[in-house]
């Protein structure tokens, strides 16, 4: 149900049983809202364990307490059925989707909604994502293309100078740009975008939902930029062990193959799902054998990713199954 108070800014912060990095992102987050018309919405994802006390605890001393309200989506859904359930809550001109394992730096705040303001055009606006030593992060992108399975699968630098459009992240810069979609680990979004694309796709658990409902977002006109003057740190894999597995190439999720393969089919249709898998396939293939051939190079593959990329090709709209039932 929405709030009759309608603010300028809304801050959805996910947790699922990570109440420390919520409590370190409130942190650095409240102070940077003194001088905004905020409200800051904590949604619990279901933890089934103490994280809502301890966050409702640690608020009782702070200064900045009633700009926060947690909230118990009472399930887990996921990445985009959590968010949803906080911008429901809460009427804004303004939604920052923020993970729980980012950190803002001084005017990360004031800076991206200055930035929005001046523009009309723009619907997303991303920060420069950093490490805690302030090197930057990469947080800008292309859409995942079928060709960029085939990069991305070789692991072969030469193919990459051969089509460099379709790498799908940027190389960092210091200049704000326009792109194809930002990290949702921290990104303002226009509430005006929401009344004319709808919310995130809640049939995807998690991951690729960032990358349609940007493709959404800009085939309706919106402008998607990045801002790197406004600073965040992100811890990355504080929330979900997708990125440590894949650098480790151990198996991943099920429910990462039935996003890519949502995303494919939605985005591309039955034919750019089915290119996206062969192309892949045929990465995979070439690193395979150069890896047989050259000893000190190793397929980027996860384990058993050959088969996992099929899930669900046969009914790519069909429900995702819940992590808790595997």
């Amino acid at each position: 149900m929405l709030s009759n108070d309608k603010k300028k800014l809304c801050v959805v912060l996910l947790n699922y049983r990570t109440p420390e990095l919520v409590i370190d992102c409130l942190s650095s987050l409240l102070p940077e809202l003194s001088d905004i018309d905020a409200q800051v919405v904590v949604v619990d994802n279901n933890s089934e364990d103490d994280s809502i006390a301890l966050i409702s605890q640690w608020l009782v001393t702070e200064e900045y307490a009633n700009l926060v309200k947690v909230l118990d989506s009472g399930y887990n859904g996921g990445f985009a059925s959590g968010n949803n359930f906080g911008i429901r809550h809460i009427e804004a001109d303004y939604y920052l989707l923020l993970n729980s394992d980012t950190l803002l730096r001084r005017n990360a705040i004031s800076e991206m909604l200055n930035a929005m303001q001046a523009d009309e055009s723009l619907g997303l606006l991303g920060p420069r994502l950093e490490w805690p030593d302030s090197q930057p992060q990469e947080s800008c992108f292309r859409y995942h293309r079928p060709l960029s399975e085939f990069i991305a699968s070789s692991g072969t630098g030469i193919f990459l100078r051969l089509f460099p459009k379709y790498e799908v992240a940027y190389r960092v810069s210091d200049v704000a740009g326009e792109y194809e979609w930002v990290s949702f680990a921290c990104v303002l979004i226009r509430s005006k975008v929401f009344f004319d694309v709808g919310l995130l796709d809640d049939k995807f658990f998690m991951y690729f939902e960032d990358v349609e409902f940007c493709f959404r977002a800009k085939k309706a006109g919106w402008i998607i930029r990045n801002h790197p003057a406004a600073r965040v740190v992100h811890l990355r894999g504080g929330s979900s062990p997708v990125k440590a597995n894949a650098i480790a190439r151990k198996r991943q999720a099920r429910y990462y193959y039935e996003s890519r393969t949502r995303y494919y089919y939605k985005v591309f249709g039955r034919f750019g799902l089915f290119a996206a898998n062969l192309l892949w396939t045929a990465g995979w293939l070439f690193s395979r054998l150069r890896s047989l051939l050259q000893r000190s190079f190793h397929s980027p593959a996860c384990e058993l990713e050959w088969k996992d990329i099929w899930t669900n090709f046969l009914s790519p709209e069909r429900a995702y199954i819940h992590p808790k039932d595997y």
